[in-house]
């Protein structure tokens, strides 16, 4: 039988990088724990659309490309693009490369709101509310800490759902009015908020040591320089044992594996069991992305940052050195002798850290923000400006 109170809520997300699919997978899986039958929810990735230019579809297989081999010359790119003229110009090319793609999807989805969690989706939507003449509520989810590039913001925007002060700042410089913008945190899988046991108990069922302070280092093909410090680490001769997850890196993984460690030291290609190796663990090592800055400062986990992507991360970086949850180690030798000032004196200095950790964490943003989606969903139309 039809459900006829059911709501159809539309997920707009890309994999260029992880954040923004996995921000996305969050907020459906707290739409679903919510509201089950009475929500109908919809994940699409728009650039996997094969009507959408090649060039377009692309940038999700070269943002590795430009992480790894790049770095200078994106950030540079980056940083000019943030610019009002460029940003228009940007935001013209993606009507047209998406504007047919887009009007389809919500015809035949015929959603009663949108959540959004890329940047490059607003022109095409505000262009197909122009037309229709009528507005479909419409969440954008800002998926990093600090500086983002302009084009995450619209006036088209109904709740524009950010991760801290600095951004709903840059939000109202844009454009957005300020009574749209809230401040949630970043949606981080709902089971983060879950895991009730301490970490002890947690490492014991993982076969790890209890009782040793554990670093958990999360790598993928993003992080080029983590096997070097995690090398230069092995050597320092510290009380700690690690867990490092590969993130489907296979030459990280088989090069770690290759490894003497001269501490307890557990590899995974990957894991799908993240929010359980977090809540094992003392501090996370990283590169500053907004998504795992997120996860860790939900479970009230130091961060040592050891890699930047150029201009996009830095925010990121300044947001963690500013609020005192974290580090940035700027070699194999830098990183290590971090960790060693935290232990130092009875690992004084990891125990602040992780009480201002546990003070940022928004470990069931996914919950609020999927909330305000319900609640969006239920408004009665508008016209479009």
């Amino acid at each position: 039988m039809e459900n006829l109170q059911q709501k159809r809520i539309l997920v707009l997300t890309a994999d260029a990088g992880f954040g923004h699919r996995r921000a996305a997978n969050a907020v459906v899986a707290a739409l679903d724990e919510l509201y089950g039958t009475d929500c109908l929810v919809e994940l699409v990735n728009l650039l996997d659309d094969e009507r959408v230019r090649p060039f377009l579809r692309n940038t999700q297989v070269d943002h590795d490309q430009f992480a790894r081999e790049l770095r200078t010359i994106y950030g540079y790119g980056w940083q000019a693009s943030r610019a009002a003229l460029p940003s228009a110009v940007i935001g013209s090319g993606l009507l047209t490369m998406l504007y047919r793609v887009m009007r389809d999807l919500l015809e035949r989805f015929q959603p009663d709101a949108i959540v959004n969690t890329y940047p490059l989706y607003h022109t095409s939507l505000r262009a197909i509310f122009v037309v229709r003449r009528r507005r479909v509520p419409l969440l954008t989810v800002v998926t990093d800490f600090g500086t983002v590039h302009r084009l995450w913001f619209s006036r088209v925007i109904d709740d524009c759902l950010v991760a801290s002060e600095r951004v709903r700042e840059q939000a109202i410089h844009y454009g957005v009015d300020a009574d749209k913008v809230h401040i949630t945190g970043i949606p981080i899988d709902p089971a983060f908020s879950k895991e009730g046991r301490d970490a002890r108990t947690i490492r014991a069922e993982l076969g790890w040591q209890p009782d040793l302070t554990t670093v958990l280092a999360v790598g993928s093909r993003r992080v080029p320089d983590l096997a070097e410090v995690l090398i230069g680490l092995n050597g320092t001769g510290l009380p700690v044992q690690l867990a490092v997850v590969a993130g489907r890196d296979i030459e990280l993984f088989q090069k770690l594996e290759g490894i003497h460690w001269q501490f307890p030291t557990y590899l995974y290609e990957w894991s799908d069991k993240m929010p359980t190796l977090m809540h094992a663990a003392d501090c996370v090592m990283s590169k500053a992305g907004g998504l795992v800055i997120a996860e860790a400062l939900a479970c009230g986990l130091p961060l040592l940052l050891v890699n930047v992507m150029p201009d996009q991360e830095k925010g990121n970086v300044e947001i963690v050195l500013k609020q005192g949850v974290g580090e940035l180690g700027v070699s194999a030798e830098g990183t290590a002798s971090i960790l060693q000032r935290w232990l130092d004196r009875g690992g004084e200095e990891l125990a602040q850290r992780t009480r201002n950790a546990r003070q940022l964490g928004r470990p069931r943003a996914a919950y609020e923000v999927a909330e305000r989606a319900w609640m969006a969903a239920h408004r009665p139309r508008q016209a479009s400006d």
